[in-house]
């Protein structure tokens, strides 16, 4: 796999830094097509349960940005889930969105693109 961009890199070590401060499952990153970063991880409250890509991606557009272009997500994941898709690919900017994971630790096993719907 090629080596990831500087910008990637800071989403791996917000992801990163995020959920290892709570010790949740799993973190995520985001940037924004305006180039603004989010960090979000999984919220599992008896009354909520998200995931970090649905987290980080609520809190991307309660702040007005308008779509994602990239996406890191740290955790046991091999693949996204299907609802963790489903939201990027309806936030997803123009080129759609590059999604980038990997372990908790923070390396990188795969990229893809998730398709804007």
């Amino acid at each position: 796999m090629s080596e990831l961009s500087a910008e990637d890199r800071k989403l791996v070590t917000l992801a990163r830094a995020t959920r290892a401060r709570i010790q949740a499952a799993e973190g995520a990153a985001v940037r924004d097509a305006d180039g603004r970063t989010y960090a979000a991880a999984t919220v599992d409250l008896p009354s909520l349960r998200l995931t970090a890509v649905q987290a980080v991606v609520a809190m991307a557009v309660a702040s007005g940005s308008t779509g994602v272009d990239a996406c890191v997500l740290l955790g046991d994941a091999q693949e996204l889930t299907e609802p963790d898709a489903a939201v990027l690919a309806d936030f997803a900017g123009a080129a759609g969105v590059v999604v980038h994971l990997g372990d908790a630790r923070g390396h990188v096993a795969a990229t893809r693109t998730q398709a804007r719907s």
